[in-house]
């Protein structure tokens, strides 16, 4: 008789479940990173060193000149920031000169990146030959000091009877080579060559490329481009001070360049208009800011 003997398995034994890991400071996947009580205090301590010029303008323009020239100077608004702001407003020419500094840097910027947009799909993904030789051109031109053209530019400019005219300004930068450079890198790495050939092979032309695959891709990049040549061009002032005048077709740093003049200089009416001058670009900063910081953030994941 044979007898068969169960070996039973022991019965399992609950393992305690692991703690749950200590929240710290460093970033999980999935979590949010958050900052300690240094990263704020940097954060505040530099968002109020940058704060501080704009809030300084509006003291000064605020006060009088004679205030001004007191030592200490004022450390707080007072009582003559609309009166002054008129004076500014109707010595300056400051509602020509807000109207044409928008025209202006509107369509340097449009015309920036339209071209800038083209020329660098043509130099990331086209084969042409000297494609390398005219991208070495574009880029040296980066190196040449703006004030060695100034002389031929106005030359021509003076040939064409442009001298005094929104134009003068315009033209000259409607392209940039920083442009092109910052366009080419961008499409380089964020638009797929494939997809291109793809569009070839069923037929779409080049036009139908670059407005429906090249625009759509290069927009993030475009929309920054489109803010850092608005900002410039708004606050150029080395070639409109030499093209333009403050009594023809002034821009706002034309305009306030004849606030500065005479024997003494009002400095709380020159604060006066140089705030005048920065609040469109403070007002555009908070309606379209959110627009601004999502495109850089996202040509960044991007790129």
């Amino acid at each position: 008789m044979t007898t068969t003997v169960s070996s039973a398995s022991p019965p399992a034994v609950p393992v305690p479940a692991a703690p749950p890991p200590a929240r710290t400071g460093r970033n999980r996947a999935g979590k949010q990173l958050h900052g300690g009580w240094i990263t704020y205090t940097v954060l505040i301590l530099f968002t109020l060193g940058s704060l501080f010029p704009l809030v300084w303008t509006a003291i000064a323009a605020s006060r009088t000149n004679t205030r001004l020239a007191e030592t200490p100077p004022p450390f707080w608004f007072g009582g003559n920031l609309f009166s002054n702001l008129d004076t500014a407003w109707n010595d300056a020419n400051m509602g020509a000169a807000l109207l044409n500094t928008a025209v202006v840097a509107g369509t340097i910027a449009a015309g920036t990146v339209l071209f800038s947009t083209i020329a660098g799909f043509a130099f990331a993904k086209l084969r042409f030959r000297f494609k390398n030789l005219l991208l070495t051109l574009t880029i040296g031109t980066m190196m040449v000091p703006p004030q060695l053209s100034v002389v031929p530019l106005y030359m021509v400019v003076a040939k064409l009877e442009w001298t005094d005219q929104l134009q003068a300004v315009i033209l000259p930068t409607l392209v940039t080579a920083f442009g092109v450079f910052f366009m080419r890198q961008y499409l380089s790495q964020a638009l797929p060559t494939e997809l291109i050939e793809a569009a070839r092979m069923d037929g779409a032309s080049s036009l139908r490329i670059v407005w429906h695959i090249v625009f759509p891709a290069a927009r993030p990049a475009m929309a920054v481009l489109g803010m850092l040549t608005f900002v410039q061009a708004w606050n150029d002032f080395f070639w409109p001070i030499i093209a333009l005048t403050q009594t023809g077709n002034p821009t706002v740093q034309v305009a306030l360049n004849g606030l500065g003049r005479g024997y003494i200089p009002d400095q709380s009416v020159i604060m006066a208009g140089a705030l005048l001058g920065t609040l469109p670009l403070l007002i555009a900063f908070v309606l379209f800011g959110k627009q601004i910081v999502g495109g850089i953030m996202q040509g960044a994941v991007k790129g």
